[in-house]
């Protein structure tokens, strides 16, 4: 534990706070004495909101993306093109794919890629679930839209390997993107091209 000048329940606070990504000690600071300075209403608000959060949102049955019913929105919206999929590594993604409004197709939603540095292997991420959608014959084109840096490419090739023996076509985005980046903070037109220029593995 840091040395702290706050109250012990202060600290708490920011230690929480530091856990989520991206956010550094001083963030964390910031957000935790601004929580502070709410109502005791809207305080308790937002610590149920989290805790309903975690009670009432689960995986959908079918596409592993999060969701309150049994099955997501896309996957029992029966406009949806059933033949493509497109495979992502976070729940963000698909967020970030639909607000393009380009794609048509339903979703499959990994929680993960492989990383052996974060020793998260294949059994860890949701690609047993894709192989057997995949296997029930509907399904003619997976879309491997993992971010294109070294563990996203890792575990594209990866699927892709496992995918080609079932007659499947796989395809990979044609990112407009530097490598590295991440698709949650794609811009919409980039998305769109993206989408439109995948390529075949």
């Amino acid at each position: 534990m840091i040395d702290s000048q706050f109250a012990p329940p202060v600290e708490r606070l920011v230690e929480y706070f530091q856990r989520l990504p991206g956010i550094g000690r001083k963030s964390a600071v910031r957000m935790a004495f601004f929580l502070l300075s709410m109502s005791k209403e809207d305080a308790e608000g937002f610590a149920d909101a989290i805790l309903k959060a975690k009670e009432k949102v689960f995986r959908c049955e079918v596409c592993q993306n999060l969701t309150d019913t049994p099955v997501c929105k896309v996957c029992g919206d029966l406009s949806r093109d059933r033949s493509t999929v497109c495979v992502v590594a976070e729940p963000s993604d698909v967020a970030a794919i639909e607000r393009a409004k380009e794609y048509k197709g339903l979703y499959h939603v990994l929680h993960g890629v492989i990383s052996p540095l974060e020793h998260t292997g294949p059994d860890e991420i949701c690609i047993r679930e894709l192989v057997t959608r995949v296997g029930q014959g509907e399904i003619k084109e997976v879309i491997l839209a993992t971010d294109p840096d070294t563990t996203g490419e890792t575990t594209a090739v990866y699927i892709s390997g496992l995918l080609k023996p079932l007659g499947v076509k796989v395809s990979r985005l044609a990112y407009g993107v530097p490598v590295g980046a991440h698709l949650e903070f794609a811009d919409v037109v980039t998305l769109m091209r993206a989408i439109e220029g995948r390529r075949e593995l």
